[in-house]
């Protein structure tokens, strides 16, 4: 169930365990790759992934444009059909992304990912690309 890049099964997991309804966690580079996976099939991992560069990089314009805070995005969260959508910076151009059921309570999942994020931010960091190679 766990495909990665990396060892990040452990610290999926965790959080997979810690809140039910989780069907698929996925971390990212801020370009849209799939650094790891929890849950849910490689290709559907891979185009959120895909997804959520380009949702990163419209909250962050917005973000721009806003005169309170630091100007960046700290959490997206869309209600969809049966279920939630989270996102959340997660280290240096990278990003954690969830989707869950209808049994995960929002302010628990995203106090769980802010908790994960904090302990282990610096080891989900992507390193800049420059024309596909790492810099």
């Amino acid at each position: 169930m766990i495909q990665q890049r990396g060892n990040f099964d452990w610290m999926l997991k965790q959080l997979a365990d810690g809140v039910p309804g989780i069907e698929m966690i996925v971390v990212l580079s801020a370009d849209g790759l799939r650094i790891a996976r929890y849950g849910g099939e490689p290709d559907a991992a891979d185009r959120v992934a895909a997804a959520c560069a380009g949702l990163q990089s419209l909250a962050g314009s917005i973000c721009q444009e806003l005169t309170v805070g630091d100007g960046e995005m700290k959490l997206i969260m869309i209600e969809i059909d049966r279920g939630y959508f989270y996102l959340m910076g997660a280290g240096a151009n990278a990003f954690l992304a969830v989707l869950s059921d209808v049994r995960c309570e929002p302010g628990r999942m995203s106090a769980m990912m802010r908790d994960l994020v904090v302990r282990i931010g610096g080891h989900l960091t992507s390193p800049p690309r420059r024309n596909g190679q790492i810099v």
